[in-house]
């Protein structure tokens, strides 16, 4: 039994920096589902309530996963704030004590804690899939295996 969270903006972001390509959530599901069976599949966004958001949104849903969405923040000073990683922390921590894999989206070296400790208290599997040269070193090492984002994931 497989869980998966998908730190949406992080993989945007990643993916649109190294390749100026978009992720392939589709393929992703069709390669992890095909490994075990998908008991939940979370994908953490910012609503910013524009149109194209909406249709990836819902494309994400259809796909399978629950999508969580937090409001976009936009600073005084111009800066802006929408993170989900204890959103992400909690979810995993509740998931890691019924599934056999956790399959985290993300090159947020914040998360490498997240997964030894996940490893160590309840036994699980853990497997990070990341673009190689945005993924934290240690987020990359505290997984049990590393996947690449690369070409094949990508639309």
């Amino acid at each position: 039994m497989i869980a998966v969270f998908a730190d949406v903006q992080n993989i945007y972001y990643t993916t649109r920096q190294a390749y100026g390509r978009q992720f392939d959530y589709r393929k992703l599901w069709q390669r992890i589902s095909s490994e075990g069976e998908i008991i939940s599949a979370n994908a953490y966004a910012i609503h910013r309530g524009d149109e194209k958001q909406l249709k990836f949104q819902n494309a994400l849903r259809k796909i399978g996963f629950t999508v969580k969405l937090k409001p976009f923040i936009q600073r005084i000073d111009g800066s802006a704030k929408g993170d989900w990683d204890v959103g992400i922390t909690i979810d995993v921590m509740e998931a890691a004590k019924d599934v056999d894999t956790i399959v985290l989206l993300s090159g947020d070296g914040d998360f490498d804690l997240l997964l030894k400790k996940i490893q160590m208290d309840y036994s699980v599997s853990t497997e990070v899939y990341g673009v190689p040269a945005l993924t934290s070193d240690s987020l990359a090492a505290a997984a049990g295996i590393f996947h690449r984002i690369e070409d094949d994931l990508l639309l």
